[in-house]
């Protein structure tokens, strides 16, 4: 016997819920992040592993160990070299800083000379800020050596999740099975596997396009002749990943850096490629690589974007898209969940109360089609 409870009821337990999985989230940041970007890792290199497992017969702890390394050497790679290039980009600091004292002067002579401020009571507002905002040489290194011991424990966890997740994946989805009754086996292995192959397509299909927009910006920097060339590619390459933030922060920081190593010109240069790459990939690459994998709605996206932010930071943003997929997968297979399915999804989605949509829309449009018939009697020409 199905029982079935009033709407606010169901409302309030959802919104707990929210609550509880919030907070949880906020505290368990440290062991939550890593352990997520580890399962989708886990997810990817899995075909590696049993390719090692059942072609080359090797152990599973073996295969996992050399998939997980190999893992590990490409992201400490891609950390390694941009490394190097910032390295480099902060013997070009003092010219940065010239550069923009100078912007700040003759932008106070213009204001001077149009709107009759004075030189001094710009200085109040706006010299003495910006100044110190940049001689603030102490509080960046403080900040980098923090973002860089954070990204070395970040790297190291994610490893070892990656590990075990590939070490005991049999035992884990073992568990996940016995968790529920045997009438819902079945939709337990619909999930997990549509899970494994959303995950799989999403990555690869994110890593082609990645690559593709490095290149594409590793081009256009070289013609346009721009200092750090390499490093601008990467970066475009590696925020291009996030929907609709990453490319204004690629954009800020490419004017950024040209200004600081070249003049004002390749500043605009640099803006008109970074738009042009962003055009190309949002109507060539992204539905042609990336494809529809993930069907999400914008406003769902930019909503997940930004709790994913507000929780994690740029960890969360980047983890937003495939979390929020799976959760898709989850909803659309769980009764008494669909709706929630359908409102992450595009409208081409089929929900399963479509029947009784189309009843209600096929209704309302024959009432309003009989409505257009009918005649008014007082239109009648006089006989």
């Amino acid at each position: 016997m199905n029982q079935t409870y009033p709407f606010y009821l169901k409302l309030s337990s959802i919104l707990i819920s929210i609550v509880i999985l919030g907070f949880l989230a906020i505290v368990g940041e440290q062991i939550l992040i890593p352990m997520v970007l580890g399962l989708l890792i886990a997810i990817l290199l899995m075909p590696l592993s049993r390719f090692m497992e059942k072609r080359l017969r090797l152990p599973r702890s073996v295969s996992s160990i050399l998939a997980s390394l190999l893992a590990l050497a490409i992201i400490g790679g891609v950390i390694y070299v941009l490394s190097l290039q910032v390295a480099k980009l902060a013997n070009d600091w003092p010219q940065f800083q010239k550069q923009f004292v100078d912007l700040i002067d003759d932008l106070q002579g213009w204001i001077s000379r149009t709107f009759g401020v004075r030189r001094k009571d710009q200085l109040l507002y706006l010299n003495d800020t910006a100044k110190k905002s940049i001689s603030t040489g102490t509080a960046i290194l403080e900040k980098a050596l923090t973002s860089i011991g954070y990204v070395l424990m970040l790297t190291a966890f994610t490893f070892l999740f990656t590990l075990f997740f590939l070490l005991y994946r049999t035992h884990l989805l073992k568990f996940l099975v016995a968790s529920f009754s045997e009438t819902y086996h079945k939709t337990v292995f619909e999930i997990i596997e549509n899970i494994q192959f959303m995950v799989k397509k999403y990555l690869v299909g994110l890593f082609l396009q990645m690559l593709i927009v490095t290149i594409l910006s590793l081009i256009a920097y070289t013609i346009i002749g721009v200092k750090y060339n390499f490093m601008l590619a990467i970066l475009t390459g590696i925020l291009n990943i996030l929907p609709y933030i990453g490319i204004f922060t690629a954009l800020l920081i490419g004017a950024l850096i040209t200004f600081a190593t070249s003049g004002i010109s390749h500043v605009l240069f640099i803006v008109i490629a970074i738009v042009v790459i962003h055009a190309i990939d949002g109507n060539i690459i992204m539905p042609r690589v990336v494809g529809s994998k993930v069907k999400i709605n914008s406003l769902i996206v930019i909503i997940g974007l930004v709790i994913g932010e507000m929780l994690w930071g740029i960890a969360g943003m980047l983890l937003t898209i495939p979390v929020l997929a799976i959760m898709k997968i989850v909803f659309d297979r769980v009764e008494g969940l669909q709706s929630w399915g359908f409102l992450m999804g595009e409208d081409d989605d089929v929900p399963i109360f479509k029947s009784t949509f189309d009843k209600y829309f096929l209704v309302k449009k024959t009432k309003v089609e009989k409505v257009e018939i009918i005649a008014d009697p007082k239109d009648e020409p006089n006989k």
